[in-house]
């Protein structure tokens, strides 16, 4: 059971997109809506994003920066508390929350893009010219 378990979650943390259509796919038929359903299935898999994101800069330069991770994300939460702070004279956590997820996912989504991309091509360099 653990070895199930354990090659979901490896697959899911691989290719997070995967998670976020099985996700999408789960809510639509369950909401029937299918805009709710987006923003659920991106809410949701935001964290898959996260891990997927520090498993490549390990897998990348063989080092765990989850502490920037998690400092970054603790700085972005901070600017998102401030500008709300700022426009609306009071803070509101959820929708804080609710923005500041959104944008995690985002930022995220791009960062995994970026660092799969990265590691490709270094990946093709070494092969190709130290090889």
């Amino acid at each position: 059971m653990s070895t199930i378990l354990s090659v979901f979650l490896t697959v899911f943390f691989t290719l997070p997109f995967l998670g976020t259509i099985l996700v999408f796919l789960v809510l639509k038929f369950i909401t029937r809506n299918s805009r709710r359903s987006l923003h659920l299935a991106l809410d949701y898999t935001t964290i898959l994003f996260i891990f997927s994101v520090h498993f490549l800069i390990v897998i990348i330069w063989g080092k765990s920066l989850l502490w920037v991770i998690i400092l970054i994300m603790i700085m972005i939460a901070m600017v998102f508390v401030f500008v709300h702070w700022k426009l609306k004279e009071e803070i509101i956590l959820g929708r804080v929350m609710k923005g500041f997820w959104r944008f995690s996912f985002l930022f995220f989504f791009l960062v995994y893009i970026t660092l799969t991309l990265y590691g490709l091509i270094h990946r093709v360099v070494i092969f190709t010219f130290f090889t």
